[in-house]
């Protein structure tokens, strides 16, 4: 078998061994200090949480992460002829998926590839040779509040969860609408993220009738944390419990 692209796990090893060490440590100091069992139980409880989310999101697991990504394009209606941009591309697996659909397409990954992230431009340019499509797709490092492309540059414009970690947006709504700007008149797009949480995001309808009021044509939500392959304790507000996608047409 040939080389598989790698496009990493949203859960990471680490809170997983962070916890599940304090989780130990409170034990064994809990053999001399009763009153530690309790916190040393929630931290084993915490770090058996996320292996197991991590299992579900991996291809040998529930294979979660390609479902959430699928539900992205399936949301995008375009004819696939054009060029798109992948809003925070990671290790380019949704830039990948794109232009394995759309055979016509031009697609342009971007990303910050921050030091807090297993993420790479060249983990992405290797998935795509791996992916065969490396001749349609591109890598270049861009930050999400203020894309490096003219007003309508492109004919459709993907993201998952991205909007809600752009740390040099305090609106996160202006990310939508910086998206939104490269998409030209006519153009669809495709976002997933954790729209649910006001705290961010301000109530749902009024978002979109925000989204409206930059004259967008048309603007939908689709509640996308219902769907049947999300297992009930992936539901949780932290994990998968507040997402949505917003799909329209400029």
């Amino acid at each position: 078998m040939g080389e598989k692209a790698e496009y990493g796990n949203w859960v990471s090893k680490r809170i997983i061994f962070l916890s599940g060490f304090i989780g130990f440590v409170f034990l064994g100091l809990g053999l001399m200090f009763w009153v530690l069992i309790v916190p040393s139980a929630l931290s084993l409880l915490i770090s058996a949480y996320f292996l197991y989310a991590r299992y579900q999101f991996a291809p040998q697991g529930g294979n979660i992460q390609e479902h959430v990504w699928m539900l992205v394009l399936a949301n995008l209606d375009w004819n696939g002829e054009g060029q798109a941009l992948d809003i925070g591309c990671g290790n380019g697996a949704l830039t990948i998926k794109l232009a394995q659909k759309c055979a016509k397409a031009r697609v342009i990954g971007i990303d910050y590839w921050g030091k807090n992230w297993e993420y790479s431009k060249n983990a992405c340019e290797r998935n795509a040779e791996i992916e065969g499509v490396s001749d349609r797709v591109v890598f270049q490092k861009a930050n999400a509040v203020s894309l490096p492309f003219d007003d309508g540059y492109f004919d459709a414009a993907v993201s998952n969860f991205v909007f809600h970690m752009v740390g040099k947006s305090k609106d996160k709504r202006e990310v939508i609408r910086e998206a939104l700007r490269v998409v030209k008149k006519g153009g669809t797009f495709s976002f997933q993220d954790e729209f649910l949480v006001k705290q961010l995001f301000g109530d749902i309808d009024d978002l979109i009738e925000t989204i409206k009021s930059w004259g967008i044509s048309k603007v939908e939500f689709v509640q996308t944390r219902d769907t049947d392959f999300i297992p009930r304790a992936l539901k949780l507000p932290f994990i998968l419990g507040m997402i949505g996608l917003i799909r329209g047409q400029k």
